[in-house]
């Protein structure tokens, strides 16, 4: 069983920046962020990044490619999120999510292959 505690959440105006952090209480494979609009249900997470723990590989939602950085800190057992150049409708509960099962590359942005979720957290960007 793996735990997850996310961090990093909070209020930003659009065009600001926040880093979301992710921190697995064991061995992962891959981990990734999932966001969650306001009013929708679990099954309606949208993908948002992830990233395969051991070579790094990373993967992105077009909505977020160029804005959104995910990376890692193999010392630290964390995963980060920076997140720049925020838009309103960037505004969701963000969960990491996390797999102890090597994927394949089409697999990363599958909400299905994620066994272990976080509790989430929350980012609002003001218009």
């Amino acid at each position: 069983q793996v735990q997850l505690v996310e961090s990093g959440g909070g209020l930003v105006q659009a065009g600001g920046s926040l880093r979301l952090s992710c921190t697995p209480s064991g061995r992962t494979d891959a981990m990734a962020w999932f966001r969650q609009a306001p009013g929708k249900g679990r099954s309606e997470r949208k993908f948002v990044a992830a990233i395969g723990w051991t070579a790094g590989n990373t993967y992105y939602a077009d909505s977020v490619k160029g804005r959104f950085t995910i990376s890692r800190d193999n010392a630290k057992n964390t995963m980060y999120l920076q997140m720049n150049s925020l838009k309103p409708e960037d505004t969701a509960s963000y969960y990491c999510g996390a797999s102890n099962v090597a994927l394949l590359d089409n697999e990363y942005s599958d909400f299905g292959v994620y066994g272990y979720w976080g509790r989430g957290t929350q980012v609002t960007v003001s218009s």
